[in-house]
């Protein structure tokens, strides 16, 4: 607890410390995913339901992509995001990263990069499947120098009273404190500490993911009367974009904008009690299914003096490619002993022309409670699994009516042909 409370009494004095340019060179990196935030959530995706300002902002002076798929649930996810690879390499259980796995982190830490992490772990293993709690890989062994987390080995709450690990495997329970602005103090520390330094910052979120609850800036935060209501998702939607914002005010102040590279994502759909409007569609969230709405999820890269604002990209973008194109973009070699699945998009990012992936390929089986195995390959607008169903996203977006085969057109025979080899050799 004691540390805790030096942070949040020297944090204020660090805000008036001088500010410093970070020298030019290798540039930092910050990524920011949130929890069960699906692509239809944001005002610059068309999302009518929530108020996002900074991130709206931070896309329309940045590049947004209309196709970034992740897997359809957080583990999963977050698994091959952190290793750039496919499911069926290196996932083990829900709640686990496979002991000595190699992620982002490492390789960063590797090349002298100075990496910090905050919000939401749940890769050692603290889940009801008491047989594998602690068998799976703690921060610092997936390259994190520093880190303030919640859900380590123990869950307890995320967001009032929050149970929050700060660089130490003892964790404290912060009574009268809101866990993301725990992470929000940790994060702006991190970065005015390390101004000087290249360093690569990973924030997995834990808002919006449910218990669905006011935020500080909910008028029933204070009344302490309250239960879960999924009326507060908006809430917590808003509490995400004010601390993007807060974190870009920050790198401002500090002088490391031109040389940061801010990337924001979703680890999946949105939770599926929730409705949200895109105009006049309602589209209901898809965490867990392997439909759209489960897959489908915002992705935003901003970079002033690198990349040029008011850009929308139709490539697709799957979470193995985030791993090898962060070291592209860093200057940092591939470790020779090191394979992912990936496609690097740094090209884009530089504004020069690429061809980009044609299809996109999901290993699925979460081992977790009832959501069950599917393996496909897929674009917004077809997707064939591997059971043989092959399906037109764009006349049926819940995929009630799979397409006969002695009905398909000329170009569908080659689509499914071209998915059927991808098929064949990711396993």
């Amino acid at each position: 607890m004691t540390r805790f409370i030096f942070l949040i009494i020297i944090f204020p004095l660090l805000l008036f410390s001088c500010r410093v340019q970070q020298q030019p060179g290798r540039p930092n990196i910050v990524l920011i995913m949130a929890d069960d935030l699906g692509f239809e959530c944001l005002g610059c995706d068309g999302g009518t339901s929530y108020a996002t300002p900074n991130l709206d902002r931070l896309a329309d002076a940045g590049l947004r992509f209309r196709y970034c798929f992740s897997q359809p649930l957080c583990t999963p996810s977050r698994v091959q995001l952190m290793t750039g690879k496919y499911n069926y390499r290196n996932y083990t259980a829900f709640g686990i990263l496979k002991k000595g796995e190699k992620t982002f982190a490492n390789i960063f830490q590797e090349a002298g990069y100075k990496t910090g992490i905050a919000g939401k772990w749940q890769l050692y293993g603290s889940t009801d499947q008491k047989a594998l709690k602690g068998t799976g890989t703690l921060p610092h062994e997936a390259g994190f120098d520093e880190f303030c987390l919640w859900q380590i080995d123990l869950r307890g709450s995320r967001y009032a009273d929050p149970i929050i690990y700060y660089n130490s495997l003892t964790p404290d329970t912060l009574t009268g404190k809101y866990g993301p602005d725990i992470f929000m103090a940790f994060i702006e520390d991190f970065l005015t500490r390390h101004r000087q330094k290249p360093f690569f910052l990973y924030y997995p979120m834990v808002l919006p993911h449910a218990p669905h609850m006011p935020t500080p800036d909910s008028p029933e935060w204070k009344t302490n009367r309250y239960k879960r209501d999924n009326r507060f998702f908006a809430d917590m939607v808003a509490y995400v974009d004010k601390n993007v914002g807060l974190i870009i005010q920050k790198l401002d102040e500090l002088g490391l904008r031109s040389n940061t590279l801010v990337i924001f994502t979703g680890d999946n759909g949105t939770n599926r009690a929730i409705v949200s409007m895109m105009g006049d569609k309602a589209v209901h969230g898809g965490k867990g299914l392997t439909l759209l709405t489960g897959t489908h999820v915002p992705l935003i890269m901003n970079w002033p003096g690198h990349i040029a604002g008011g850009q929308v990209s139709e490539k697709y973008v799957d979470f193995t490619d985030f791993l090898p194109t962060l070291l592209d973009v860093a200057d940092i070699h591939k470790p020779d002993d090191f394979f992912t699945d990936g496609h690097s998009i740094a090209r884009l990012i530089e504004g020069k022309h690429m061809s980009g992936r044609k299809w996109v390929y999901c290993y699925y089986d979460p081992k977790w409670a009832k959501f069950k195995y599917a393996r496909f390959v897929y674009t917004p607008f077809y997707k064939l699994y591997d059971d043989g169903r092959f399906i037109n996203l764009t006349t049926d977006e819940m995929e009630k009516h799979p397409l006969p085969a002695d009905s398909l057109s000329n170009r569908e025979k080659r689509i499914k042909k071209r998915f059927m080899k991808v098929l064949n050799v990711l396993k």
